[in-house]
């Protein structure tokens, strides 16, 4: 009898410490991913829709949106780190390096820098770095991620727990490295759609960005495949019937790309994520749920050798089914809020 050919994912006692994993396979990213991403979340920064008004203010063309270059570079992991996934647990020191133009071609490798059995013997937790790269073999991004992982074999043997010591925050000396000089004088703030620059923001400021969006099922399987991540809980219904939640998990960075989204009300000058500081995704969404978005400045920064943008350090929290006048957090027992589906610590930047 011949060995099976087909790929059924890695289980946790299938990763080593230190083992390194190139991901099948490369992807060129085109005007066509731009205008369908454009389609699923309606983002509206305006670097990311004009080249006119880009190149106006620096760039070679309009660059291709932060958010859709890391679920394409995510996507590219899904069948070697997360297919046996049953939770996406968080991310850290995640850096945005140089922009990515359409034609470019992206390919992902991920190092195993941390394993943790969890006490049922059934699951444990995996810890990765991932590197995006372009054509010419630049990193793109990088990123920690940690997923909890269906052990194939409960008693199956591991090696010892090691989780890694990951940095609580990016620094600011490390930001704003995939943004080019920018020329502040060109840029058009009634075309960017708001008067706001990094001054007329202040740290403890809360931003309700008002509008909601509510997710269908195809559309979400769309975005998803649109980032070609197989994993069966956002897209095997008769898988998923059987599980936990008895029907398909929507993608957490579907939930990611439409808080962004939202968040131009309020945020509009906030044209790039230069890192991700933290995250998590703190309850499940479900097709049906609507989407609303609250913003914090949780701290303002200088970047050493920049006078022409600074950076917001940005809470961003996503609910569902719940609008976000009252910026919905925790509960008073101190347990987060169950419509609270992401909280997302980021650096954006924008003009001075």
């Amino acid at each position: 009898m011949s060995k099976s050919k087909i790929n059924v994912g890695n289980f946790f006692e299938d990763f080593k410490i230190g083992q390194i994993i190139r991901h099948a396979a490369p992807r060129t990213v085109t005007v066509g991913e731009v205008a369908l991403y454009t389609a699923l979340y309606l983002p509206r920064f305006a670097v990311q829709s004009s080249t006119a008004f880009a190149q106006a203010i620096g760039y070679e063309r309009a660059p291709i949106d932060d958010l859709l270059v890391f679920h394409l570079v995510l996507g590219k992991t899904v069948p070697d780190v997360s297919l046996n996934a049953i939770a996406n647990l968080g991310y850290a020191d995640f850096k945005f390096l140089i922009p990515v133009y359409p034609g470019d071609t992206l390919s992902a490798t991920s190092e195993v820098i941390g394993l943790k059995e969890n006490s049922n013997k059934e699951t444990g937790v995996v810890y990765v770095r991932t590197t995006g790269a372009n054509q010419r073999g630049e990193t793109v991004l990088s990123y920690a991620r940690w997923v909890m992982v269906k052990k194939r074999d409960r008693d199956a043997p591991v090696g010892p727990e090691i989780v890694p010591d990951l940095p609580k925050s990016v620094a600011p000396s490390e930001l704003g490295k995939a943004a080019p000089a920018i020329n502040v004088g060109a840029y058009d703030k009634a075309l960017a759609g708001s008067r706001y620059f990094w001054a007329d923001y202040d740290q403890g400021e809360k931003i309700d960005h008002i509008d909601g969006m509510t997710v269908e099922e195809a559309e979400h399987q769309l975005a998803t495949r649109l980032y070609q991540n197989n994993s069966k809980v956002h897209f095997n219904q008769y898988y998923e019937a059987q599980g936990r939640f008895g029907k398909r998990i929507i993608y957490g960075g579907h939930v990611i790309s439409l808080a962004r989204a939202l968040s131009f009300n309020g945020l509009e000058n906030v044209f790039h994520i230069s890192a991700v500081n933290g995250g998590r995704h703190v309850n499940p969404l479900f097709a049906g749920g609507t989407v609303f978005a609250w913003s914090e400045v949780l701290e303002k920064a200088e970047i050493p050798g920049r006078q022409d943008i600074g950076a917001l350090r940005l809470r961003l929290v996503a609910t569902k089914d719940k609008p976000c006048a009252d910026f919905p957090l925790y509960g008073a027992d101190g347990k987060p809020d169950p419509a609270v589906l992401l909280d997302l610590d980021y650096w954006g930047v924008l003009p001075r």
